[in-house]
């Protein structure tokens, strides 16, 4: 009976945690999503039922705010992946200095993504940026280009800030998963005949792919719920029309009187998305895990 019950104890404090630091707020979060409230006025709350969702669907920034992200997600998780492992090959390069190099590497997935975000600010700023500056040099273009006016121009530069602080960690996972691959897997197929371009097909793909997979979907995840970049480079602006859905929640909860329902709601479909894609991810590792 005891040893029936043991388990259960273990997991009791960590339970506890989860529910007071996890699932209440959620809850919580829920709860308050179904009522009309205001941060001034705490005493006055009515129950108004789902209007609340009806009001995202209503809201021009939100929509904005998810094209926005969805554009994100595309060009983030391309060049991450193409660019993460093209760094990882040449990490594994064994030459001297290799760890120095290593250290470079890491240093944009080190530093805080808000510091990120302003010391890109500076680079494509159009007065005195150094994007600016080299292409004048150049003689590429006459006049600045005004990198933080237009939409889709912010949304490339949001891009490239991401990709920068997320490269980084998918080089090192893609590098752990090449370095731990076993030499003698490819002394045998070296013996058994094969060329190096089965021996990538067959043996370095396959093996460093769960690594990969992980790592895709967790890139996949921050690009989704990004927001200290997109404060420090944009702000939302021009008119919120750079807001990642982070950011849109945060505006609409903190910049509306009234809309802290509205608020509360959005980050209700925020959390449901975020949700979405870790199960796809647990199901796809666990059904890769089976299959091997």
């Amino acid at each position: 009976m005891k040893q029936k019950i043991l388990p259960y104890l273990l997991l009791a404090p960590m339970m506890l945690i989860m529910g007071v630091l996890v699932f209440y707020p959620i809850a919580a979060t829920f709860s308050y999503s179904l009522k009309k409230w205001k941060l001034t006025a705490p005493g006055d709350i009515r129950f108004i039922g789902f209007d609340n969702y009806k009001n995202i669907l209503k809201s021009e920034s939100f929509w904005y705010s998810l094209q926005n992200t969805l554009f994100l997600l595309v060009l983030v998780v391309v060049a991450t992946s193409i660019l993460g492992v093209l760094v990882s090959l040449f990490l594994n390069i064994q030459v001297k200095g290799a760890g120095i190099l290593l250290a470079v590497a890491v240093l944009p997935w080190a530093l805080p993504p808000y510091v990120n975000g302003i010391l890109w600010r500076f680079v494509f700023h159009s007065g005195y940026g150094f994007m600016n500056k080299v292409l004048i040099g150049l003689g590429m273009v006459d006049k600045p280009v005004e990198w933080l006016t237009s939409r889709w121009m912010l949304l490339v530069v949001v891009a490239i800030v991401v990709v920068w602080r997320s490269v980084p960690f998918m080089a090192l996972v893609c590098l752990a998963g090449r370095q731990s691959i076993p030499h003698g897997l490819y002394e045998a197929a070296k013996i058994d005949g094969a060329t190096k371009t089965q021996a990538l097909r067959r043996i370095t793909i396959p093996m460093v792919m769960p690594s990969f997979t992980i790592c895709l979907f967790l890139t996949l995840t921050n690009s989704f719920k990004l927001f200290d970049q997109n404060l420090a480079l944009t702000a939302g602006g021009p008119g919120r029309q750079t807001s990642m859905l982070a950011l849109d929640i945060y505006s609409t909860f903190y910049g509306r009187v009234g809309w802290e329902g509205v608020g509360q709601a959005k980050a209700v479909v925020f959390f449901i998305m975020v949700a979405v894609i870790a199960l796809t991810q647990l199901y796809i590792t666990r059904r890769k895990e089976v299959e091997n």
